[in-house]
């Protein structure tokens, strides 16, 4: 499947050099406002992918999109200094609707996978500029922060994340739930699996867990000025889901008809992703905290995303 990505910056890129490394694509085009950027970009992509699998890397400007299955929106513009939360993405919506029509000339059938932040209203603001379905508009949304979640527990357990069954839901940012109720280890809740192996999911594990997950954003971009290797993956995954119809449970984003009584409203939830996008969505079993906290954040997300109407 050919690939574009839009956007050849950190995450951009990464996702690039990801999807080579995996044999995620057989063809993968960066476009970027800098054509110097996503040709040096390209270039170095493409020398690992002798090391890889086949795949032809290039860049190119949005007329070689042509014939993309899936397109990546990886652009966005950087907040000012004082600028508010809201100014930022009114900006960045404009910058969206611009790349998406560049997009849609180009190749009108593509799938929209969004990596811009904030993912889940950046999501919402593909879906009404670009008149796709909502299944087909797809956020990267928590596939990361579940990747934290289960690896953290599996690091408690002693076992490996692939064994841990757990889900972060909600908005890609600090409303995120920890879905503990229906975390599974093996075929185990995770506090029977931790029981049985000694390793108690006391309070403070619990609490140490969940703020791993929620502030390891915060420690990365303190250390390194952005996050991309574990987006850059993410993405690739659910690239690989979509390529090979899959129908892979993934922790995604997609304007959803009604969460926790807020309707119409981009946040992540388990959702099987397959050729023709999201194909359903679960519900995973809750406790009453993580319900109403879940809909605090669809509450927040909603009020968000009706300031830009």
């Amino acid at each position: 499947m050919k690939v574009g990505i839009v956007g050849a910056g950190m995450v951009g890129s990464a996702a690039g050099y990801a999807l080579a490394l995996r044999g995620g694509a057989s063809h993968v085009v960066l476009v970027d406002r800098s054509a110097a950027l996503a040709a040096a970009q390209a270039e170095d992509i493409a020398h690992a992918v002798p090391f890889a699998h086949p795949c032809r890397v290039e860049a190119g400007d949005y007329a070689a999109l042509e014939g993309a299955g899936l397109v990546i929106l990886a652009a966005g513009v950087a907040q000012k200094p004082g600028e508010s939360r809201l100014s930022l993405l009114s900006r960045n919506a404009e910058v969206f609707a611009q790349v998406i029509e560049g997009v849609q000339k180009a190749a009108p059938d593509a799938m929209l996978l969004v990596a811009s932040n904030p993912v889940d209203v950046m999501t919402e603001i593909a879906l009404r500029a670009s008149g796709l379905p909502a299944a087909r508009v797809i956020g990267s949304g928590t596939i990361l922060d579940t990747a934290r979640f289960r690896s953290l527990i599996a690091g408690h357990l002693g076992i490996a994340p692939q064994s841990v069954h757990a889900y972060v839901l909600g908005e890609h940012g600090d409303s995120e739930v920890l879905a503990w109720a229906s975390a599974r280890a093996g075929s185990e809740p995770v506090a029977r699996f931790a029981a049985q192996v000694g390793a108690a999911l006391t309070d403070e594990v619990r609490a140490r867990i969940d703020e791993g997950v929620r502030r390891a954003a915060y420690r990365i971009i303190e250390g390194k000025g952005a996050t991309w290797y574990g987006i850059g993956a993410g993405l690739a995954r659910i690239v690989q889901a979509v390529r090979d119809d899959q129908r892979a449970v993934l922790s995604v984003s997609i304007v959803t008809p009604g969460v926790e009584g807020v309707s119409d409203v981009a946040l992540s939830l388990p959702r099987v992703v397959g050729r023709d996008g999201v194909v359903a969505t679960l519900m995973p079993e809750l406790a009453a905290d993580e319900a109403a906290a879940l809909k605090r954040s669809a509450e927040l997300l909603k009020e968000t995303a009706s300031q830009l109407v």
